[in-house]
């Protein structure tokens, strides 16, 4: 690669996004430990915690994680025996997930490696940029995710759960 290639590279907010996703997963991994969740498996169990009872498209819609993945995701998460999942009662032809007593048991110890992960992605930043961060950010996904650039939705199929009923 010629330099005029790495400079413009480093200059592509496109490539600067997916070598910083990248660097966040090798934080998350390495805080979290190989052999445990995924960053991708985190979000979908923070997700199932935080929903009552969602459909895998209600996770693919609140994730932004497609939907192949989310499906390899869920049948990992089952196997791995921290997912249930039944049919809903509305529709026969779609999945409920829920987590299951190991499954929040292996959130809450991975929630200390998701906090570490923060801290350290957001650390190499002066204090006064973090929040910009964070803003553009959330600006960029909500933007883009949503239709006329109006903010994208919750999902309608799922209700939030309040921090209480979501530590049992």
């Amino acid at each position: 690669m010629s330099r005029t290639q790495e400079i413009s590279l480093m200059g592509s907010a496109l490539h600067l996004l997916h070598r910083a996703g990248q660097r966040a997963d090798e934080l998350f991994t390495a805080t979290m430990g190989e052999n445990e969740l995924t960053p991708r498996q985190f979000a979908v169990l923070k997700a199932v915690a935080t929903m009552e009872n969602p459909s895998q498209t209600a996770l693919v819609q609140y994730t932004g994680i497609d939907r192949s993945t989310i499906a390899d995701i869920v049948r990992r998460l089952i196997k791995k025996g921290l997912l249930q999942r039944r049919r809903t009662s509305h529709d026969a032809r779609m999945y409920a997930v829920k987590l299951t007593p190991a499954g929040r048991e292996i959130l809450e110890a991975a929630e200390p490696a998701a906090k570490t992960t923060e801290e350290q992605l957001l650390s190499v930043l002066p204090t006064q940029q973090r929040t910009a961060m964070l803003e553009a950010l959330s600006t960029i996904v909500a933007k883009l995710e949503a239709p006329n650039g109006q903010p994208a939705p919750e999902p309608a199929a799922t209700t939030k759960r309040r921090s209480a009923r979501g530590r049992r």
